[in-house]
């Protein structure tokens, strides 16, 4: 067997799109629609050349973040079909943390080692504008060396419609008070048809732009994201990644891509609404490896999200194109809330163990992408900041502790019984 007869039976229009790719021209979004229905062969093919692609782009280091996520209320009304996070006010098992509350997360957090705190919540009717700015000034006066990373686009909407600004005045406003830089989320699927459906009350597509390109131009850099493996279509998604590439151009403001996928399990959009019930393991990492190769060189961050395919599947994303496993996290409230079963804190040492595992080379990074520590050597890795939890016990543990318990019972059962 040559090692030609490996890939000799990829579609042609495959093998021309990642020709393209890999010779540098820019691929268009039918050709994008092409790559995201690759299966088999196919799809072997797209993963090899996106990871070449991610090799040429960002070499063998693999970055991750120490950070913490605080929502400060779950309490929502916009009523998005795809979310198991929202409460109302008179659930019983809403929240709405006071200041002193977000402080003792992220002094746990700094404890930890996090470099960053991510900060959203819930579109809580009672709250304003000055709620916001009082987070981020009552967190930078606690930790003034803390990166904010906090309020999606639909935040800022929210809170700029209350606050009477122009909206550049508003964001400047906001950094002023310590905001680092913005979620790129509330995105779903920029397509207002689909929106309609999974976000009806949300911000439409134009607003959605209007925010991160605003953000960008006083100087917050911003992620940006998409959810896929529900109702959307290969075309809405190459429409959405090229939406992303343009903004990109004009701004460059974007750090990463971040893919989401979506949990079903407890949602309206699942269980009344007929959706799928989330992607599927080719469709996720399709789409890996589709962004790697369509958004370079404008995005060269490409983040898959550990929290969504857990974290051996985000092993093989990292052979698939990303260069990213994202934030440790340590608290996650709204992909655990619809259903998700990978956890809530992914420690900096695991993330570690996890890369080197596929051959690359750890990397703590800030959030907008300063390199912070190398760790080529495990031997050097500094000591977990994690609380101790107790260790539980494995099968063979287990098994010879019963079998002392049977040679000698415990004198306390002997005398009861």
């Amino acid at each position: 067997m040559t090692l030609e007869r490996l890939f000799s039976d990829v579609d042609p229009r495959v093998a021309r799109v990642l020709d393209d790719a890999l010779s540098g021209r820019e691929i268009g979004v039918p050709d994008a629609m092409v790559l995201l229905g690759a299966q088999g062969v196919d799809l072997f093919a797209l993963m090899r050349a996106a990871d070449v692609a991610r090799h040429d782009d960002k070499g063998d280091d693999v970055s991750y973040v120490v950070n913490r996520n605080i929502n400060f209320t779950n309490v929502c009304y916009v009523g998005c079909s795809f979310c198991g996070f929202s409460r109302h006010k008179d659930d019983h098992d809403m929240y709405d943390h006071g200041m002193d509350a977000l402080i003792a997360k992220a002094r746990n957090a700094v404890e930890r080692g996090a470099t960053e705190v991510c900060i959203q919540g819930g579109i809580h009717p009672a709250k304003d504008h000055t709620h916001y700015r009082e987070i981020l000034l009552s967190m930078k006066r606690e930790f003034p060396q803390l990166h904010i990373h906090a309020f999606s686009p639909e935040e800022i909407d929210f809170g700029h419609g209350k606050s009477g600004m122009d909206l550049r005045d508003y964001l400047r406003w906001l950094m002023d008070a310590g905001l680092g830089t913005i979620p790129g989320t509330a995105a779903e699927i920029l397509d207002d048809e689909v929106r309609a459906v999974v976000s009806p009350r949300k911000l439409k597509t134009a607003r959605w732009i209007e925010i991160i390109e605003a953000a960008h131009s006083v100087g917050l850099r911003s992620t940006a994201t998409l959810m896929y493996g529900h109702i959307e279509t290969v075309e809405h998604v190459a429409n959405h990644l090229g939406l992303l590439r343009d903004i990109q151009k004009r701004t460059g403001g974007f750090s990463e891509f971040v893919p989401l996928g979506f949990i079903h399990e407890r949602n309206i959009l699942f269980n009344h609404m007929n959706a799928r019930p989330g992607a599927s393991m080719p469709e996720d990492l399709r789409m890996i490896a589709v962004a790697r190769l369509f958004l370079r060189p404008w995005i060269e961050n490409i983040q898959m999200s550990w929290v969504k395919m857990g974290p051996k599947l985000a092993q093989v994303a990292l052979m698939a194109g990303a260069n990213d496993l994202g934030g440790t996290l340590m608290e996650e409230s709204i992909s655990r809330e619809s259903g998700s079963q990978h956890g809530e804190n992914l420690p900096a040492e695991e993330m570690r163990r996890l890369i080197r595992e596929v051959g690359r080379i750890p990397v703590e990074r800030s959030t907008t992408y300063e390199i912070l520590n190398r760790f080529e050597n495990p031997a050097l890795d500094p000591p977990s900041l994690e609380p101790k939890q107790p260790r539980s016990l494995s099968g063979p543990e287990r098994w010879r502790l019963q079998q002392q318990r049977v040679a000698r019972p415990d004198k306390t059962l002997r005398a009861v019984n």
